[in-house]
C-alpha cells in the first residue's frame, strides 16, 4: 500500500514522535522543526518548543519561551511562536525560559514577493476552516441564501464559478475590493446568518482580499497537490490542565514544504477528554487516551494524546500473561495506569465462552461435569470442544449470513426463500470445512453464474437490485463496508467528510463492477443469472470503468489506495479486485474481519463503528491491532486461530466486575464488557433453558433461531431484540440495546409464562421426579445461569419455600425470576 493509504496499525506514525520517549538525564529545550527554510517575504510557519525535564517527561513551553529574532530584517516572530520571512537571508530565533534557552535557524530563500493567493491551496481551505463550506451551511445540498459550496470544497471548479461568475460576480467587486460581499458578510458588516468570523485586517481578512485583488484566479491544472500531512509533536503523553499546541505541515508534490495550520481544520475524536481549538491548541480536561484529527485539502492525519490515570497499579496484577493478546493488551493498560480485574470463575467462564462461541448456553450436565474437573487446561480443552461443535457452524453461518445481507430481495420475491437458503447452505459448508477467510472472500467477490448453481451469486442479486449498471448500485459501498471495513458510500456524491477518499475513489472502486449485469428471469423461467461482460480483446473498444457524473470523466478500476492495476479488456475486474483485496499486505482486508470478531468476543471493537476502518480513527490498541492482523495473516487467514488466541486469553477471560481504577474503562479491555445476548442467542437459550422449542413456520420443530437462513421470517421476538435486518452492509443493523418493550415482553408477555408451565418442559419434569429441593434449585440455576444457587440465595429461597403453601407455583415464580434476571439476559 502507499502513503496514501498507510496502514491503521501506522497511521499514529505519520509524523515525527518528537521527544515521546525522551529518556530520564539532563534538563533542555527542544523545537520542532529544527530548522525553518522559509519561500520568501510574506511566509509564514509556526514551530513548537518543548522542555524535557530532568525525569523525562515532556512540556509544551510554545506560548510560555521569550522569542526574539537576531536580524528582525530577515524574520520576525510573534508570541505564539509564528516566524515571518521579511526579506532574503538567516537569521535565528532566540528561545529563553529560565535558565534554559535553545536556538532556532531561519533560512528565508528568495527575496521574490508572495505568490497570489491558490483558490485551491488557500481560499477553500480556508472556508473550510471557517465552516462555510460544511453541511450546516452553504455546503449543503440547496446551499444557503442562494449560495452554494461544494461539501468541505470537493469541486472547487464549481465553487469558484459559483463566487466569481453567478449572477454576474455580485459576491466578488474586482473594482473596489474592499466593498465585496465576500468580505462584507463575513466581516459582520452586511447581515450574514453566519455571523462574524473574523476581524478586519485579520489573516483570514487579508488572504480574501490578497485573492480578490490579485484577480481571482482560479483552480490551474497544473498547480501542485497535496500529499501529505505532517502534525507535530506527533503522540503525546500529557496530564490533566495541560495544553499542547499542535504545528500541520503540508508537503507538496513540488516537494515543497508549507505550514497549514492556520487553514487547518482540527477534530477530536473525543472532546471530553481532549479538546482542540480552531487553531491547533490542545486542552487536556480528563484521564485517557484519543486522537486529534488535522484535516486539509481532502487529507487527514492524526495523533494521540495520552492521559494516565492516577493510579498506582501493582505490576504482579499485569504479570499473568496467556498469550500475545495479553502482551499487547497489559502494555497499553500500564501505560495509562489502569489495573486488570482478576480471572473469572469456572461457572461464568463456562457460560460466556459457550455463548460467544457457539451461541447456546451449556446444558446442566455440561456445567457439574466442567466445574468438577480439575483439569489446569480445562478452559483450553472447552475452547477446543467448542470450535469443533455442530453448533459453532450454525451461528458462524449467521455472522455471514449478517455480513453478507443473505435475504430476500427488497422490490419482489425472485429469489425467494430457495435463493436465501442455498446461499446460507453454501455458508455453512465453507464454516464448517474452515475455510480460510481470504478464499471465501474471494468466492463471494467474484461469483458469477446463476443463484442455483452458484448460491454466492446471491450476494449480487440483493446488493445491486434493480440497477442497470452495477456499478450504480449499492454494491460498491457494500463490498467496501463488509470486507474492508471502509466506509465510502458518501463519497458517491461528496469526498469523504473523514478520510481521504474522493468522489473519484469511489468511481474507480466502482469501476471493477462495470461489467456485471443481471439478467432477471421470473420463478418460473429460470433463476436469476450473474453476467459478467467479456468484449473482444481484439478490438479493445470497451475497457471497463465508469464515467464520474460530475466531471464526466471517464476513470478505469482503481483500488482504494490509488495502486494503479492492469485490467485487460477481456478480464473480469473483479479477479484484480480480488487480488488486491486479499493480499497479505491489505491490513483492511485482514483488519476488518479481526475487528469484527475482536467486538464479538469482547463487546468493543479495537475500532468503533466497527466496520469503520479509516486513518483519522485509529485503534484504541495499536500494538494489539498488529499483533491480531498479523496472527490471521501468518496462519492463512485462519478465522478459528484468531477464535482460539482470543478466547484463550487472559484478556477474554477477565472477570467483568470493574475493580477500584477502572471502573471507567470501555476501550482497553481492563474487564469484560457485559452486553445483552443478541436476539437469536436469548431465543434459544429461552428456548432451551425451559425445554420448550420455539416454532417457526416451515420449517421443523426444534430448529433454532440461530439455525434461521431468512431474517424476513415474521417473528415479534426477533424483530423486538434487535436481529439484523441484513438490508444494508453496517453492522449497526443488529441492535444490543435495551429497551422498555423488551423488558415487558419478557416479563409480563405469555411466551414465557407458557413455557414455564408447558406439560413437557423442564419444570414441569424436574416437579414429576420427586427430587430433593436442593436438587431441583441446583438444577433450575445451572440450566438458566450457569452456576449454583449460593449459600445465601439458596437460605432465601428455602425460607420463602415454606411459608409459601403451593409447593408447584413457588417454582414457577422462582424459575421465571431466573428467566428474568439480568443475569441471564446477559453475557458477563
Amino acid at each position: 500500500m502507499n502513503k496514501w493509504s498507510l496502514p491503521l496499525s501506522l497511521c499514529l506514525l505519520v509524523t515525527p514522535l518528537i521527544g515521546v520517549c525522551a529518556e530520564p538525564g539532563k534538563a533542555e529545550l527542544r523545537v520542532a522543526p529544527a530548522r525553518l527554510e522559509l519561500a520568501g517575504p510574506g511566509d509564514r510557519q509556526r514551530f513548537l518548543v518543548t522542555l524535557v525535564q530532568a525525569d523525562g517527561t515532556l512540556l509544551d513551553v510554545t506560548h510560555e519561551v521569550r522569542k526574539s529574532s537576531a536580524d528582525a530584517a530577515i524574520a520576525t516572530v510573534s508570541a505564539e511562536g509564528e516566524c515571518t520571512a521579511k526579506a532574503a537571508g538567516s537569521t535565528q530565533i532566540q528561545l529563553t525560559r529560565g535558565e534554559f534557552s535553545a536556538a532556532l535557524p531561519v533560512v528565508v530563500s528568495s527575496a521574490s514577493p508572495p505568490r497570489a493567493p491558490s483558490f485551491v491551496q488557500d481560499v477553500t481551505p480556508l472556508f473550510t476552516r471557517l465552516g462555510c463550506n460544511q453541511g450546516a451551511c452553504h455546503g449543503k445540498g440547496a446551499g444557503q441564501n442562494g449560495f452554494r459550496l461544494s461539501l468541505r470544497g470537493y469541486a472547487p471548479e464549481q465553487d469558484w464559478a459559483g463566487l466569481t461568475r453567478e449572477f454576474q460576480g455580485r459576491r466578488v467587486n474586482p473594482a473596489v475590493p474592499e466593498a465585496s460581499l465576500l468580505l462584507q458578510k463575513p466581516l459582520g458588516v452586511a447581515p450574514h446568518e453566519g455571523g462574524r468570523l473574523f476581524s478586519e485586517g485579520s489573516r483570514e481578512h487579508l488572504l480574501l482580499l490578497d485573492w480578490i485583488r490579485s484577480g481571482m484566479p482560479g483552480p490551474a491544472r497544473d498547480e501542485a497537490e497535496v500529499k501529505e500531512l505532517e502534525v507535530l509533536p506527533g503522540h503525546r503523553v500529557c496530564k490533566v490542565g495541560q495544553t499542547q499546541q499542535l504545528v500541520v505541515r503540508a508537503r507538496y508534490s513540488d516537494g515543497r514544504v508549507r505550514d497549514v495550520t492556520w487553514l487547518t481544520r482540527f477534530d477530536s475524536n473525543d472532546p471530553a477528554l481532549a479538546e482542540v481549538d480552531p487553531f491547533g491548541l490542545v486542552h487536556v480536561r480528563r484521564h485517557g487516551e484519543t486522537a486529534i484529527r488535522a484535516s486539509f485539502q481532502g487529507l487527514v492525519a492524526v495523533v494521540l494524546v495520552s492521559v494516565p490515570f492516577e493510579n498506582q497499579v501493582d505490576p504482579e496484577l499485569l504479570q499473568e500473561q496467556a498469550n500475545p493478546v495479553d502482551r499487547a493488551v497489559f502494555r497499553k493498560l500500564a501505560a495509562l495506569r489502569i489495573p486488570p480485574s482478576p480471572l473469572t470463575d469456572d461457572a461464568t467462564f463456562l457460560r460466556r465462552a459457550y455463548l460467544d462461541a457457539i451461541g447456546v448456553l451449556p446444558t446442566p450436565a455440561e456445567a457439574r461435569a466442567f466445574l468438577a474437573d480439575a483439569s489446569p487446561n480445562k478452559r483450553a480443552q472447552l475452547v477446543e470442544h467448542l470450535l469443533q461443535r455442530p453448533e459453532f457452524v450454525d451461528y458462524w453461518t449467521l455472522q455471514l449470513a449478517d455480513l453478507f445481507q443473505n435475504r430476500r430481495e427488497r422490490d419482489h420475491d425472485v429469489r425467494g426463500s430457495k435463493g436465501v437458503r442455498s446461499f446460507h447452505a453454501w455458508l455453512r459448508e465453507q464454516v464448517a470445512q474452515n475455510r480460510p477467510w481470504d478464499q471465501l472472500a474471494r468466492d463471494v467477490l467474484t461469483a458469477r453464474g446463476n443463484c442455483i448453481e452458484n448460491p454466492a451469486v446471491g450476494y449480487f442479486i440483493v446488493t445491486v437490485g434493480e440497477h442497470r449498471h452495477a456499478e450504480n448500485s449499492e454494491v460498491v459501498a457494500s463490498v467496501a463496508q463488509a470486507l474492508l471495513g471502509t466506509r465510502i458510500g458518501c463519497a458517491q456524491c461528496h469526498n469523504h467528510p473523514l478520510e481521504r477518499y474522493t468522489q473519484d475513489d469511489y468511481y474507480h472502486f466502482a469501476g471493477f463492477f462495470s461489467r456485471l449485469k443481471l439478467e432477471r428471469k421470473e420463478p418460473a423461467k429460470g433463476a436469476t443469472q450473474l453476467v459478467v461482460s467479456a468484449p473482444d480483446p481484439n478490438q479493445n473498444k470497451n475497457p471497463a470503468g465508469v464515467h464520474q457524473p460530475r466531471t464526466g470523466k471517464f476513470l478505469k478500476p482503481r483500488p482504494l489506495d490509488r495502486t494503479e492495476l492492469d485490467v485487460p479488456v477481456g478480464v473480469d475486474p473483479r479477479t484484480r479486485l480480488a487480488d488486491w483485496m486479499t493480499d497479505p499486505k491489505n491490513e483492511y482486508f485482514s483488519g476488518a474481519m479481526v475487528n469484527r470478531l475482536w467486538k464479538h468476543f469482547l463487546g468493543v471493537g479495537l475500532v468503533e463503528p466497527v466496520d469503520d476502518l479509516r486513518a483519522s480513527n485509529p485503534p484504541s490498541n495499536p500494538d494489539l491491532w498488529r499483533c491480531l492482523n498479523g496472527e490471521f495473516v501468518s496462519h492463512g487467514f485462519d478465522l478459528k486461530h484468531v477464535m482460539r488466541l482470543i478466547l484463550n486469553s487472559r484478556t477474554y477471560q477477565l472477570s467483568s466486575e470493574p475493580r477500584a481504577g477502572n471502573e471507567t474503562d470501555v476501550r482497553y479491555y481492563s474487564h469484560y464488557q457485559v452486553r445483552r445476548l443478541p436476539a437469536e442467542v436469548l431465543l434459544d437459550a429461552i428456548a432451551q433453558a425451559t425445554g420448550v422449542p420455539e416454532t417457526f413456520p416451515g420449517y421443523p420443530v426444534g430448529l433454532r433461531a440461530a439455525q434461521l437462513p431468512d431474517p424476513g421470517l415474521k417473528s415479534y421476538f426477533l424483530s423486538l431484540f434487535g436481529r439484523s435486518e441484513r438490508v444494508t452492509a453496517c453492522a449497526c443493523e443488529r441492535n444490543g440495546e435495551v429497551t422498555m418493550p423488551q423488558l415487558l415482553h419478557l416479563q409480563n408477555g405469555e411466551s414465557i409464562v407458557r413455557r414455564i408451565r408447558a406439560p413437557e418442559g423442564r419444570l414441569a419434569e424436574l416437579l414429576k421426579s420427586h427430587r430433593p429441593d436442593a436438587e431441583l434449585v441446583e438444577e433450575l440455576f445451572l440450566a438458566t445461569l450457569t452456576r449454583r444457587p449460593t449459600a445465601e440465595e439458596y437460605a432465601r429461597i428455602e425460607a420463602s419455600l415454606k411459608q409459601c403453601g403451593q409447593r408447584e407455583e413457588f417454582y414457577r415464580d422462582l424459575f421465571w425470576a431466573l428467566l428474568n434476571a439480568k443475569e441471564f439476559a446477559f453475557a458477563h
